[in-house]
């Protein structure tokens, strides 16, 4: 129905309720007898009645209101706009009666008009209200829905959702840990339990959406209650956290499906704003390998912080072409240069470091694909080795005040290509840290969700293909954070560097990723084994069951942030390094180089570099899977946490020791 049709037909309502209401109004107050002298004043009643409300109405702009939503606010409004009219009609009347005397309106009739006109106009309103409501009602179409949460958020999801008719959802109960909502109702709603409740709740109540509607939680609960509602065969969607409403006002619109990040329970990262301005405003900022994951997020979140000019540096043309696209339209005032440049050549590098003279360097350009790398190693040690030697002595050379290098977790006790390679160059950095008045540091991190060639986009695909999903084994376990928190924790361990650290960052506990592909899959509407099957491959040349944060020897100190550690250097015979990089780099250009010679001399640079260890994994599957496998797993894992516990204590009893 258009504006102007609505606009008429309230107008016809709210009239004919008026007209009938004067006229209620003298018939009550004369017993059904009302006397001629008075009678023939009725017409003049209604007519100013009639006028004055209209305009009234109009006015307080009550005809442009939605009256399916009718409530409480919407009856005081008209209680309002009645009232003032009765006001004026009295004020009005007073003025004539005393011009024309004979014009008489007995005061009792404004009393009874009021009343008979708010309960008639506010009737109606409630009336089409109540009408609507039976109307939308749960259908056929609709899809029975649980809120979690019964607070301000879950009561306005679930208000919008019973009075939208455009919405697939229907919700037919609340599920809140307040014990003292239990077995309350809310917007007709009853509260049927705590979260402890949710699985019998899904099937009495035949649910086959469970919407989250706790924006203020914590994020590790989120996760307890998103790993309840997996036990259940509904989907689950969520409303996002209150820091990431923008607007402040929740819709229908900001409930989103469950993403896997939100199953990793780990709670936003606090940055110190004051300490990256003060190395990255007003600065001269390059990013290498700007046009990858890691890459592309560093230049959206270090551009907030309006560096002099932000040098996007990139081998692939495509991707920085993208981000440059981004960047220039939500940041028009950015001074922004894109740099086409292999880190390989280093007359090119020294052409950008001359020309920009970049302040900050971040390094993100790496090779790091762990099967691709072990089937090209020379690129592998090309890129990752004499391209990050070519990128910080080039940083060292023009004056740099920091270079941050991205490493990984893969660099410690190597048993891939991609990992040892990462591993000399932290070697490098450190070494060069020590002979330079530039700030070198390196900051180890885990697997990155969503990043290009990551497990998440490749399971969705084969999910999208409908299966099977492949997971190389079943008790493989990772370290993972999210690309936005990872990058956060990056720029900031660049402010925390004196020179020379290993940052390692707080991942969290490791997941499984078999765990990792059933949670995708349910979280796809699918059942894992029935309608996506999972197949096991066996580990891949390079990989490991799972990943360490740091070595034996390097240890931990803790910082000032409570989610970014220290290793302590190890120590190296320097000379010995360059010699095999220099040995390195002669076998690698001489292009006759055999994938065993270039393990050999990185087994040299990094002692602990285990190369033939892939031969005893990558047989197992899962018919042959070998229980010892398992047990030296879960040993490693111990070593791991006992690790991180360590890391805890040490950062507890440096937060003491400062004053």
């Amino acid at each position: 129905m258009s504006f102007r049709l609505r606009y008429l037909l309230l107008t016809l309502i709210d009239s004919v309720i008026i007209a009938v209401s004067v006229i209620m109004a003298y018939f009550l107050r004369f017993d059904f007898k009302v006397r001629t002298e008075l009678f023939i004043f009725i017409p003049y009643v209604i007519i100013m009645h009639l006028a004055i409300i209209l305009i009234v109405f109009n006015s307080m702009r009550l005809y442009k209101r939605v009256w399916q939503y009718a409530s409480i606010g919407e009856l005081i409004s008209i209680v309002k706009a009645v009232t003032i009219s009765e006001v004026f009609f009295f004020s009005f009347h007073s003025l004539i009666q005393y011009m024309y005397p004979n014009v008489v309106v007995p005061r009792s009739i404004y009393l009874l008009s009021l009343m008979l006109i708010i309960a008639g106009i506010g009737g109606s309103r409630l009336t089409w209200r109540i009408i609507r409501d039976d109307y939308l009602k749960i259908q056929p179409y609709h899809k029975r829905a649980l809120i979690i949460g019964a607070g301000n958020a879950g009561a306005l999801i679930a208000k919008e959702l019973k009075h939208s008719p455009d919405t697939e959802f229907y919700p037919v109960a609340f599920i809140d840990d307040n014990p003292s909502k239990l077995n309350l109702e809310v917007l007709g709603l009853p509260i049927v339990g705590t979260r402890e409740d949710i699985v019998n709740a899904v099937e009495r109540y035949g649910i086959q959406e469970i919407i989250i509607a706790i924006p203020s939680a914590p994020k590790s609960e989120i996760a307890e209650i998103i790993n309840i509602c997996k036990q259940t065969k509904a989907n689950i969607k969520i409303l996002p956290r209150v820091s990431d409403l923008v607007s402040g006002k929740i819709s229908v619109k900001m409930i989103r499906d469950v993403h896997v990040e939100d199953l990793l329970g780990r709670e936003p990262i606090e940055i110190d704003l004051s300490s990256i301005v003060g190395y990255v405003n007003e600065k001269v900022v390059l990013i290498t390998g700007a046009g990858g994951s890691i890459g592309s997020e560093l230049c959206r979140q270090i551009a907030p912080f309006s560096p002099k000019r932000l040098l996007l540096l990139g081998h692939g043309e495509n991707s920085i072409y993208e981000i440059e696209l981004e960047l220039r339209r939500k940041y028009p005032n950015l001074e922004l240069e894109t740099i086409i440049a292999d880190i390989q050549d280093n007359r090119r590098l020294n052409h950008v470091f001359e020309t920009y003279r970049p302040n900050v360097v971040f390094h993100a350009a790496a090779h790091k694909h762990v099967p691709l790398m072990e089937r090209n190693p020379s690129e592998a040690v090309k890129n990752n080795i004499f391209g990050t030697k070519n990128v910080a002595e080039c940083a060292h050379e023009y004056g740099a005040t920091h270079f941050v290098m991205i490493s990984t977790d893969k660099a410690v006790n190597p048993t891939s290509i991609m990992g040892t390679t990462k591993r000399i160059a932290e070697m490098i950095v450190q070494h060069l840290n020590a002979i330079s008045n530039t700030k070198f540091v390196a900051v180890r991190f885990g697997n990155v969700l969503g990043s290009r060639g990551s497990v998440i986009p490749i399971f969705k695909q084969q999910i999208l293909q409908g299966g099977p999903v492949t997971v190389t084994h079943p008790e493989m376990v990772r370290y993972f954070m999210t690309i936005p928190e990872a990058v956060q924790l990056v720029i900031q361990a660049g402010a925390l560097a004196h020179g020379g650290e290993t940052f390692i960052l707080d991942m969290g506990k490791p997941v499984k990723i078999d765990t990792l592909a059933r949670d995708l899959i349910r979280l796809s509407g699918f059942e894992p084994d029935k309608d996506i099957k999972i197949e096991y491959t066996g580990i891949r040349p390079g990989e490991k069951l799972f990943e360490e944060i740091l070595t034996d020897e390097e240890g931990t100190k803790a910082t000032k942030h409570d989610r970014i550690f220290v290793g302590r250097p190890i120590e190296y015979d320097k000379d010995n390094l360059f010699k095999m990089i220099d040995k390195l780099k002669n076998i690698v250009s001489s292009n006759k180089s055999s994938s065993n010679e270039i393990k050999k001399i990185l087994k040299t640079i990094v002692p602990t570099y285990h190369f033939n260890s892939e031969t005893k994994l990558n047989v197992i599957n899962r018919n042959n899977y070998n229980s010892n496998i398992k047990q030296d797993l879960e040993i490693e894992l111990s070593k791991q946490e006992l690790k991180l516990a360590k890391i805890e204590l040490a950062s507890g009893l440096e937060s003491k020791a400062t004053p």
